[in-house]
């Protein structure tokens, strides 16, 4: 590409891990997940930060998207620093050293009939 596309600070301002699913695992294991592109010619070095109502931040959790490629970025499976507490609310900042785009997509399967979201993130201000 001859020029960068998306922004480097990003932010979800709505997370919720749900505490039980219903269905085949992994496939219909209730999740939340950020979606990451990064249609550039770097690896994109990408900074997840989580803030709570009640606590202080969690992070950085700490994830590389190749250049010219996606990566789904489960929630659920981030365990470093810590795991992220499933039945709390949460936002996440992201951060990343190149310019990427970013879609935040929840599957909700506590019930037999399935629900999906999913939006494109905030873009902030370089």
């Amino acid at each position: 590409m001859s020029a960068p596309i998306g922004r480097r600070r990003w932010a979800i301002a709505e997370g919720y891990i749900p505490e039980w699913s219903n269905g085949p695992a992994p496939l219909f294991t209730s999740h939340e997940t950020a979606c990451l592109l990064n249609a550039g010619d770097r690896d994109a070095r990408v900074t997840i930060t989580l803030f709570f109502a009640d606590r202080e931040p969690a992070g950085p959790y700490r994830v590389t998207v190749p250049a010219r490629r996606t990566r789904h970025v489960r929630f659920n499976d981030l365990t470093e620093p810590e795991p992220i507490p499933a039945g709390t609310d949460y936002a996440s900042v992201i951060e990343s050293d190149v310019p990427i785009v970013v879609q935040h997509t929840r599957l909700d399967s506590r019930q037999a009939e399935n629900a999906l979201l999913s939006t494109i993130a905030f873009a902030g201000n370089e």
